[in-house]
């Protein structure tokens, strides 16, 4: 966690600074989460290797394209990366940074791999090089960042996460957006300051318990939904 003045000069904003002064006070628990990300990521990787292959052939064998799916996405103090996701449409027809819920770029493969978030299993390796963390804020696009109101940029205090509790309440947002007119209009007037506000509670009652609670809920919400 880096010090109030080792901050990019956007973050470093009246908003931001009740938040940082939060988390500042809890830099243990945050050198103590990124190990446990860390050892949890490369013990992982072992026996996530045959699935990760498996799903890599199905989206080979299902339709023309790469494997996975790069996307510029924001993270920590703003820098960028790209993100490792399966790739889910047909390529070349990403287009749009949202998509929607029966989006005819879809592949039959993608379908499933979204509706159980396979999809997002090679961000494993975005949590080894540090560039997310299990749980925490979902990194958004260049674009919508650019978007964020002051006090949004304090979800960029930590690095992006595979899933959140915003994550897990909208785990359906596909199907929300998907009566829109305006999508991006939708997402950032009501989508994106509903899930910010859920992310902002996060950052305020950061724990190492509270993450364990979200990891344990991730899985109940994903393959819960049947019910």
């Amino acid at each position: 966690m880096r010090t109030w003045e080792a901050l990019p000069d956007s973050l470093r904003l009246p908003q931001v600074r009740p938040y940082w002064e939060s988390l500042y006070k809890k830099r243990r628990q945050l050198l103590l989460k990124r190990l446990m990300d860390l050892l949890a990521a490369l013990v992982l990787l072992l026996p996530l290797s045959v699935p990760l292959g498996l799903i890599a052939l199905a989206v080979k064998l299902d339709s023309k394209g790469p494997v996975f799916f790069r996307q510029e996405r924001v993270t920590a103090y703003g820098r960028l990366f790209r993100i490792h996701k399966f790739r889910t449409m047909a390529h070349g027809a990403e287009g749009s940074s949202l998509t929607l819920a029966h989006d005819a770029r879809i592949t039959r493969t993608g379908a499933f791999l979204r509706r159980y978030r396979l999809d997002e299993l090679p961000q494993i390796f975005d949590v080894i090089s540090g560039d997310m963390s299990f749980v925490g804020t979902r990194p958004e696009v260049p674009g919508y960042v650019q978007a964020y109101q002051p006090e949004y940029l304090a979800t960029l205090l930590l690095p992006a996460g595979i899933t959140s509790q915003a994550s897990i309440r909208f785990l359906d947002e596909e199907k929300l957006l998907a009566q829109a007119q305006d999508v991006d209009k939708v997402y950032l007037e009501q989508v994106l300051p509903r899930k910010m506000e859920i992310n902002l509670e996060s950052l305020r009652r950061f724990s190492l318990w509270q993450d364990a609670k979200t990891l344990v809920r991730t899985a109940a919400a994903v393959f819960g939904r049947e019910g």
